[in-house]
């Protein structure tokens, strides 16, 4: 069994594409909910922390859920989900996350928080069944 999927970077906008790749690489394929939902916590880190903030983003699955951690060093700027208008141009993002996942949700720490998302399990397009990886 594979070890969870574990990612540090810096969080810049060049890295979303990056940890998108990335992501579809050890799933073994097709993975655009959980691509959506990493490009969408690391896009909030950008635009609320700034560029260049240390990120370390968690893949883990089991039980048939697939579960996504992106952990940043603030633990006070905590995700919001408001309402965008229709000509908004941002404020949609974790609206997006609850569309398309099971739940979510925000773990703080003394020097970090945690914004965590699951969703069902997902497809190893390589071999057409679900991913289960087990460990920590």
């Amino acid at each position: 069994m594979r070890p969870p999927l574990t990612l540090q970077l810096l969080a810049t906008p060049k890295d979303v594409p990056e940890v998108r790749r990335a992501l579809r690489a050890y799933m073994g394929g097709p993975c655009a909910d959980l691509q959506l939902c990493a490009s969408e916590l690391i896009t909030n880190v950008v635009r609320h922390l700034g560029e260049g903030v240390p990120v370390t983003v968690r893949v883990l699955c089991e039980q048939g859920r697939t579960r996504l951690e992106v952990t940043d060093p603030d633990p006070r700027a905590l995700p919001l989900l408001g309402e965008a208008a229709a000509d908004d141009e941002t404020g949609r993002g974790l609206a997006l996350l609850g569309a398309v996942t099971l739940r979510w949700g925000v773990e703080q720490g003394p020097g970090s928080k945690t914004v965590w998302c699951e969703l069902q399990g997902i497809h190893d397009g390589s071999r057409g069944m679900v991913v289960a990886v087990t460990g920590s």
